[in-house]
């Protein structure tokens, strides 16, 4: 039985009939959705991270697994153009919101430099986007080209950008837009426009990281300001101007949007990325529960409440929102759900080989499954966006992942915390342990050795510099450098103790237990493993076992680390100078250090000596201790990160298979908080 065709739950959410995935009231409030003079629909994503193509995926049909493809922006325009004509038939005044990190995440992103990203976005019609720290990646100087080629508003009203020599005169750059509604018909305002009384004007402002010189090491001389005292003075502002409906499109994490909803008064609405957080209950299609969909988050005055929403990564899935306000523009109420993009070919295997297809009858079993299902849709690819992107992009694409580097027989799945993405929930990722020994595996290398100095005793990495799973199937060269590990990183070697390696540890692992947390800071490892045992759910834990691998992957020795004794540890140079929440590495370095980073100099390894570490304000900087390490010169290559793992899947682990053995032992004290975040 069809509960509802997906155009039909949009037809219910926006005339109020509260038959779908959840109805938060705003239960302070004297008035009830009766008495609504304002029902305003949104459309939201976050985190599409240049993936034009389907990812392969998979769900569950009562319990048996089916094989499929999510979302792709072709197929996310599908059910975008499908929401915005039912809002266009019934006269519905909508948003279009994008909650930042449209960049990073494919090949087209590391070949196009960002220009494919805004092509393919401007043909959503979207009407504002948060900045993201993937926005950072590049440069400015890409940043600004990027804002001065889309057709729509990025949003951030906690910066300054006005000493960055390149984004100084940015005038698509804005602490918020302001819209006019009457009906559907929807008109943008100038920013100092005289506002009408009476009329329905919605503010849309945005907040990104304040820490964002700490995550993001290309910010320029953008300065970035408190996220809660920002979002107050916005609300204040645009409150003595006579707005009352205010919306914050943000991308800080959801973690971190029901702390910014605790804090600030006024704010109706709350659309979110950064954390990856597919919002609603998915767990009969087996993905574990990540949060409520339009979470109401009581303000600090006690009386008003903050709905608060995001919808998952990679284009996969679309939010839809419905919120209703009150005459003095109170939210009374907000409804809606995320709805998963599925294709319509299904497959019983991961290798999607024809005999493995479904049958006639099964595909119709599941095609009625889906449709009983308001959280998965069957969506068709927008063939005018599928052609375009196919005829501009997809052949340099396909000839830049180059040379077959090892045969895959079965998919690693890739999560950040042990238990997000279908990951185990107590060992976690498949993929970066494989990583991390690429690390340590290359830096062991006599030549490598030999220019370093140093002989490595294992190696980590945090979580979020591994983007992607490994796919079953022929992996190539350029599915490593410019998927996997995409950011180009130099390997650095650096002498730690053990007191700083548990240290770093702790501190990393605390701050990715809350629910929504940021986890592209948890750490992996190569030829180390260790124990986290949880103390106080969502709050701390510590380490309880660190030991280290002094033989080999097939015969290891495991020895426990000594007190005062220095491990030459293997890990990104962005890391090792404390980056995204690392803080234990600059504590470590910021008066002497022993490190050393390697990079390619006119395809020559070469080592960069490192004197310490130097803050200024959130920014780190390594500084060397003669000629600096470059990687935008024309002669240096960095991507050592990436080079490492090429050479050892290659030389050691092909066929690319997962280590018996598990080097995370992640002990949770309710492991219900087990998610499918992707930052």
């Amino acid at each position: 039985m069809k509960k509802f065709t997906h155009f039909a739950l949009f037809l219910a959410v926006t005339a109020g009939i509260y038959g779908c995935d959840t109805i938060n009231q705003n239960s302070s409030s004297n008035q009830s959705a009766n008495d609504a003079v304002f029902e305003l629909t949104i459309a939201h994503i976050n985190d599409t991270h240049s993936s034009f193509d389907p990812v392969p995926s998979s769900f569950l049909m009562n319990e048996e697994k089916v094989y499929n493809e999510f979302g792709g922006h072709p197929r996310l325009l599908t059910k975008v153009q499908e929401y915005k004509q039912a809002a266009r038939d019934n006269n519905q005044s909508m948003l279009f919101l994008h909650g930042g990190d449209a960049w990073q995440g494919s090949a087209y992103f590391k070949l196009n430099e960002g220009r494919a990203n805004a092509d393919i976005l401007s043909q959503f019609d979207l009407d504002a986007m948060a900045l993201g720290n993937h926005e950072f990646d590049l440069s400015n100087a890409h940043l600004n080209e990027f804002l001065n080629t889309i057709n729509f508003p990025v949003v951030a009203a906690n910066i300054d950008i006005s000493a960055d020599a390149d984004l100084k005169d940015q005038k698509n750059l804005l602490p918020y837009v302001l819209f006019e509604f009457d009906g559907n018909n929807k008109t943008r305002l100038p920013a100092d426009a005289k506002i009408p009384a009476d009329n329905n004007i919605v503010a849309v402002f945005g907040i990104t990281l304040d820490d964002m010189a700490n995550i993001s090491v290309s910010t320029g001389d953008v300065k970035f300001f408190n996220m809660a005292e920002s979002a107050q003075n916005t609300v204040n502002e645009l409150q003595a101007r006579g707005i009352n409906k205010i919306i914050a499109l943000t991308h800080i994490g959801t973690a971190q949007d029901i702390e910014l909803a605790s804090k600030v008064n006024g704010i109706d609405v709350i659309v979110g990325g950064h954390s990856h957080t597919l919002l609603g209950d998915f767990v009969d299609l087996g993905l574990p529960m990540e949060g409520d969909y339009a979470q109401q988050v009581t303000n600090p005055n006690q009386s008003t409440k903050t709905c608060i929403v995001q919808a998952g990564s990679y284009a996969q899935a679309v939010g839809l929102l419905s919120v209703s306000f009150s005459s003095s523009g109170e939210q009374l109420n907000c409804r809606g759900g995320n709805t998963l993009l599925s294709n319509d070919d299904f497959y019983s295997q991961a290798n999607r080989i024809g005999q493995h297809r479904l049958d006639t009858d099964k595909t119709t079993a599941v095609k009625m499954f889906i449709a009983a299902n308001d959280k998965i849709a069957i969506t068709a690819e927008e063939q005018a966006l599928r052609k375009h992107i196919n005829q501009h992009y997809k052949t340099a694409v396909n000839q830049a992942y180059g040379k077959p580097v090892a045969y895959v027989p079965k998919t690693l799945i890739h999560g950040r915390r042990p238990g997000d993405n279908g990951t185990d929930p107590q060992h976690g990722s498949a993929v970066a342990p494989l990583v991390g020994e690429g690390f340590y595996y290359w830096a062991s290398q006599p030549e490598v050795v030999a220019v370093s100095g140093l002989k490595p005793d294992f190696a980590l990495l945090g979580a979020g510099g591994v983007r992607t799973n490994i796919s079953q199937g022929k992996l190539r060269e350029g599915h490593i450098r410019l998927e996997l590990l995409p950011f180009a990183n130099a390997l650095a070697i650096v002498p730690l103790t053990k007191a700083t390696i548990s240290e770093l540890l702790e501190n990393v692992i605390n701050a990715t237990l809350p629910e929504g947390a940021h986890a592209g800071k948890f750490p992996y490892s190569g030829h180390l493993r260790y124990t986290f045992s949880e103390q106080q759910a969502g709050v701390k834990g510590k380490i309880t076992q660190l030991e280290y691998n002094s033989g080999t992957i097939e015969q290891p020795v495991w020895q426990p680390l000594q007190d005062g004794q220095l491990y030459n540890v293997v890990m990104t140079a962005y890391n090792a100078n404390g980056n995204d929440g690392w803080t234990a590495m600059y504590d470590a370095q910021q008066a002497t250090s022993g490190r050393v980073d390697i990079a390619y100099v006119d395809n020559k390894l070469t080592a960069f000596p490192i004197s310490h570490i130097e803050r200024n304000g959130k920014k780190l900087k390594a500084i060397y201790q003669s000629e600096p390490l470059n990687c935008k010169a024309s002669t240096v290559r960095c991507d050592t990160d990436a080079q490492a793992v090429i050479d050892f899947i290659s030389e050691e682990r092909a066929p690319l298979r997962p280590f018996a053995d598990s080097l995370v032992n992640f002990v949770r004290i309710d492991e219900n908080h087990a998610k499918t975040s992707e930052e």
